[in-house]
C-alpha cells in the first residue's frame, strides 16, 4: 500500500478497521481481516522478499477475527451494514473475478475506507514480470478511477502479443512507484462500473487509444518509443566487442592473481627490511611503503 501513513492518519484510536484481501500482507492496524488464506499462513509477501504487513507493528487483529471465505462469494459477508468505520482493498480488486461484488459489500459494511490498485499506466507496459507480458500475469483487470469511481475493464489477452497495444519496458523502469499505483479514499459510498468493449475492434482502439495518449504526452515520450531492433551487422559487432571484453577481463584476472601470489613474499621481505630499517634508520623511508605495497597484495 502507498499511501500507509496517510491512511493511519484518516484512522481515530477507536475506529474499527477491515482489511478486505490482506492475506499476503495485512495492514496491522485493522481489527478484522477478511481473506481466503488463513490466519496461519499471513504475510506471504515476506516469501518474495518483501514486508509480511504493513502499519503498525503490533496486529489489531487476531485469528478469532480473522475471517477465511471467497470474497467473491456472492452471498453477504458476515458483518452488519456499516459496521466498520474505515475498510482497506489493497492490491486485490485487479485479481479477482468478481471486483464489482466486492466494491458493493464494501459499501454496505464500511462507512469510509481507501482502495488501491496498480496504474492502468502500470499494467500497460511490458517489464514488470517479463519482456514479453504487460503488467503482471495473474491480473484480471484494467482498473481506472474518476470523483468517486471505479471502471474495472477487462484486461484483454491481445494486450500482451501486439506492440500497439503495450508500452515497452523502458517505461516501467523510468516512472516513479507513485506513477505505477492508481488510489481513491472514499466516505459513504463509491460508485463502480465494468467497462464493455464488444468485439475485437474495440477492444484493440480501447487498448491502442491509451498507449498513443501517453507515446504523445511530452512526460513519457521518450520512454514510450522503444528502439529498433539491432541489424545483423550491429549484432555482430556487439557480439565481437563482447568477446574482445571477455579476453581482457581473462587477463586482468591473471594478472591479478599473480599479483595475489607474489603478496606473501613481498611481505616476507619487505619485513625483513624493516628490520633491518631499525638499525639503519636511513632506510625506513624506502621500507615504509614497500611494505603497504606488499600488504595491498596480500588483500
Amino acid at each position: 500500500m502507498y499511501l500507509v501513513d496517510d491512511v493511519l492518519s484518516r484512522i481515530g484510536p477507536v475506529d474499527r478497521v477491515l482489511d478486505v484481501g490482506g492475506w499476503a500482507c495485512p495492514f496491522n492496524r485493522a481489527n478484522s481481516v477478511l481473506d481466503r488464506g488463513p490466519f496461519e499462513t499471513r504475510g506471504f509477501y515476506k516469501t518474495i522478499g518483501l514486508p509480511a504487513s504493513q502499519g503498525p507493528d503490533l496486529e489489531h487483529f487476531t485469528n478469532a477475527t480473522w475471517v477465511v471465505r471467497d470474497i467473491c462469494e456472492r452471498t453477504p459477508w458476515p458483518f452488519a451494514d456499516k459496521s466498520f468505520d474505515f475498510a482497506i482493498c489493497s492490491h486485490t480488486l485487479e485479481d479477482i473475478r468478481d471486483p464489482l461484488f466486492v466494491c458493493a459489500e464494501l459499501n454496505r459494511v464500511a462507512k469510509r475506507g481507501y482502495i488501491e490498485t496498480p496504474s492502468r499506466l502500470a499494467e500497460t507496459c511490458r517489464g514488470w514480470e517479463s519482456p514479453s507480458i504487460a503488467g503482471l500475469s495473474h491480473h484480471r483487470w484494467l482498473v481506472e478511477y474518476g470523483q468517486g469511481r471505479i471502471e474495472f475493464t477487462p484486461k484483454y489477452h491481445m494486450i500482451h502479443g501486439d506492440s500497439r497495444h503495450n508500452l515497452p519496458p523502458s517505461l516501467y523502469y523510468g516512472i516513479t512507484p507513485e506513477e505505477r499505483v492508481s488510489w481513491m479514499f472514499w466516505e459513504g459510498s463509491f460508485e463502480f462500473e465494468e467497462g464493455i468493449n464488444l468485439g475485437l475492434e474495440n477492444q484493440s482502439r480501447f487498448l491502442t487509444s491509451f498507449v498513443e495518449k501517453i507515446a504523445a504526452s511530452e512526460q513519457y515520450r521518450e520512454l514510450a518509443h522503444e528502439p529498433p531492433p539491432l541489424t545483423p551487422e550491429q549484432t555482430a559487432s556487439l557480439t565481437r566487442d563482447l568477446a574482445e571484453t571477455r579476453l581482457r577481463l581473462d587477463a586482468a584476472h591473471a594478472e591479478l592473481a599473480g599479483y595475489q601470489q607474489l603478496g606473501p613474499i613481498a611481505l616476507g621481505l619487505a619485513r625483513r627490511l624493516r628490520q633491518t630499517s631499525t638499525r639503519h634508520p636511513r632506510l625506513s623511508r624506502v621500507v615504509k611503503p614497500m611494505l603497504r605495497l606488499a600488504r595491498s597484495w596480500v588483500r
